[in-house]
């Protein structure tokens, strides 16, 4: 499940079943019941007894499994779909799968902190075991993801499902015109962290892995810092292998409501907006037409305003390069996340799952040449300004939301008043739809920004990603844009191992001696923009953001007061224009009561100073 701090997601909001001023059900709009069947309490998993009630699923897509006696018949489907298996059964049964099959290559794209494989199933009707290979068919390529966040494993299932129905039954066909590759398990030392305590807000499976890795670092806040050796792997993966389509399958937290399976992308205000009109006007239609078919509930992925109150409406996602849909955006990958409902059953879900994929499959073989002339017309597209941050706006249009009907009880527990979800589907009719895309902070779009070779964490950041970049062979004096900072604010506590900063930016433009050996990195290249929001300090997930540069606020050569006293004399002596300026600013009565800011006011302004203080070291190109 991904979790937003800013706007507070229906799915998280309400994780412990826990809100104050909620609705009554009167208090908005309802559409008629829209299931006679009655909603029941579930006892199948440990924690259903502290779950809402549900209403039992029956859909065409049940047909898919297979039964004890199939040859194939995978884990899940083995014991009664309840449960998902676990790394080391998992690895077996692909094996085994791969090889029985020439359309099948399997391959570690790297190794876990404790020492893992993490397996990556390449499938191609030419049976390619390398990316030459692949790119060879000239088809375009999907990577599905599971197990970014292990417990939330209902990709793997299906995968496993899809894949052994497409080289031992019917449905070779989905290769004739698309690859697919496949990661069955990211996160797999989490995935071993398996209990059947983990995500208590979750139905099934039985035993569930663990939300972060063995360093208890979130692979989906990831994306950008890319600190985790897992996502690591993956940014070479993505390098390496080239997809045209991006799925990332989570599970959500908590509230309750009629979609079984939700998805989102970037948004049309984002960096690829040509990826974005394919993704809204035809592979949504697409597959929410086949999910609906096959007896699901599809829907947008949706996030409330002010916990639970329905009323102030739904928040539409912008999100940032931290997470795989805000980095999708960034660097034009059209990247989809799927997020499950967790109050749905596991085998419900994994049904949805495996539609889903399948469909995928089917739109983006069908709609290859639309999907790769978007990439392609946002990779290289280069506009002369950049919008860094988003402020929210009503949207103008209205959803209306398939949700569960509720009470509220004030709790001698905890005092609050607790939501009591019914089982009973209810629609809320044109909730207003708040979004963060309005433009806020923007900057001009540098030809080229310089990187001092020290740097080296930085600029290895960059390579992982794929950001283009050439060595300044000859020291250099030319005319660039510095920035430089005041009043940092560095966050109180540790953030996915970061100490995060922001501050204040000012600019600006002087003659430069360039060193031999400084990165100079064009943004008149595919990944362009995605190095300027790791670059540009103001961006919610710049690399500035995340610490990479803090050293720049440590002071670490001081001036003796008395040698102060002495050149302080001097320099007012000689520059009448710095006696005026000290005057006025001992009208500032904390000031002129502060010796030390008084001698330090006048080192500020010495020969002596670092300039290097609060200067950021990366520099824009103002030609």
């Amino acid at each position: 499940m991904l979790r937003q701090p800013l706007a507070l997601s229906l799915i998280s909001c309400i994780s412990l079943a826990v809100s104050s001023n909620l609705l009554a059900n009167d208090d908005l709009p309802l559409a008629s019941n829209h299931s006679d069947k009655q909603p029941v309490i579930a006892n199948d998993y440990i924690n259903d007894a502290i779950l809402p009630a549900y209403i039992p699923w029956h859909g065409n897509s049940e047909q898919l499994l297979k039964g004890h006696e199939h040859p194939w018949v995978t884990p899940f489907e083995l014991e009664g779909f309840k449960t998902s298996p676990n790394y080391d059964d998992t690895v077996a049964w692909l094996e085994k799968l791969v090889d029985s099959s020439p359309m099948l290559h399997m391959q570690s794209i790297g190794k876990s902190p404790q020492g893992r494989d993490i397996w990556m199933i390449v499938a191609s009707k030419q049976g390619a075991t390398n990316a030459a290979e692949l790119n060879q068919n000239r088809k375009p390529k999907v990577l599905v993801q599971a197990g970014i966040h292990s417990g939330e494993i209902d990709g793997k299932d299906a995968g496993m499902m899809l894949l052994r129905d497409i080289t031992q039954g019917d449905k070779a066909s989905l290769l004739d015109d698309v690859n697919l590759l496949f990661i069955p398990i990211l996160s797999v030392d989490g995935h071993e962290r398996s209990s059947e305590f983990n995500r208590v807000n979750q139905r099934g499976p039985v035993n569930m892995g663990w939300r972060t890795t063995a360093t208890n670092l979130n692979l989906n806040r990831d994306y950008a810092k890319a600190d985790a050796p897992e996502m690591q792997h993956l940014l070479r993966t993505i390098n390496i292998w080239q997809p045209d389509l991006y799925l990332d399958v989570h599970v959500t937290d908590g509230i309750d409501y009629q979609y079984d399976v939700t998805f989102g992308y970037n948004v049309k205000q984002g960096y690829s907006p040509n990826s974005f009109d394919w993704l809204e006007n035809i592979y949504r239609v697409e597959v929410e037409a086949e999910l609906t078919k096959q007896g699901h509930i599809p829907g947008p992925l949706v996030f409330a305003m002010d916990n639970g109150d329905m009323s102030k409406g739904l928040s539409y996602w912008n999100p940032s390069a931290r997470y795989s849909n805000g980095y999708g955006d960034a660097r034009h990958l059209p990247t989809v996340l799927i997020e499950n409902h967790s109050l749905k059953p596991f085998k419900q879900r994994v049904l949805g799952t495996y539609v889903m994929l399948e469909q995928t499959l089917k739109t983006v073989a069908k709609h290859a040449t639309e999907l790769k002339s978007a990439i392609y017309s946002d990779k290289y597209q280069h506009p002369d300004t950049l919008t860094l941050t988003w402020k929210s706006e009503l949207q103008p249009q209205g959803w209306d939301f398939k949700g569960i009907s509720y009470t509220t009880k004030k709790s001698p527990i905890s005092g609050a008043d607790v939501v009591r979800w019914s089982g009973k589907p209810t629609v809320y009719e044109q909730l207003p739809v708040y979004g963060n895309t309005k433009a806020d902070i923007s900057v001009t779009r540098p030809a080229a920004y310089y990187i001092p070779a020290q740097w080296t964490k930085v600029i290895d950041t960059l390579a992982l990603h794929g950001v283009r970049m050439e060595v300044v062979e000859k020291p250099m004096t030319i005319e660039l844009e510095h920035y430089r900072f005041s009043e940092p604010q560095f966050a109180l506590n540790a953030y996915e191992s970061r100490q995060t900063v922001k501050a204040k930016v000012s600019s600006t433009v002087k003659t430069t001696d360039i060193a031999a050996g400084t990165i100079k990195v064009n943004t008149a290249q595919p990944l362009g923009r995605l190095a300027m929001l790791l670059l540009e300090p103001q961006a919610p997930d710049s690399l500035f953001f995340w610490g990479e540069f803090n050293t720049i606020f440590t002071r670490t050569e001081y001036i003796e007061g008395y040698a102060v006293e002495v050149m302080a004399a001097k320099m007012l002596e000689q520059q009448p224009e710095l006696k005026a300026e000290f005057d006025k600013a001992l009208q500032d009565e904390a000031f002129a009561n502060d010796p030390r800011a008084r001698l330090s006011w006048f080192y500020q302004r010495s020969p002596y100073y670092d300039k290097q203080y609060q200067a950021y070291p990366v520099m824009r190109s103002v030609d």
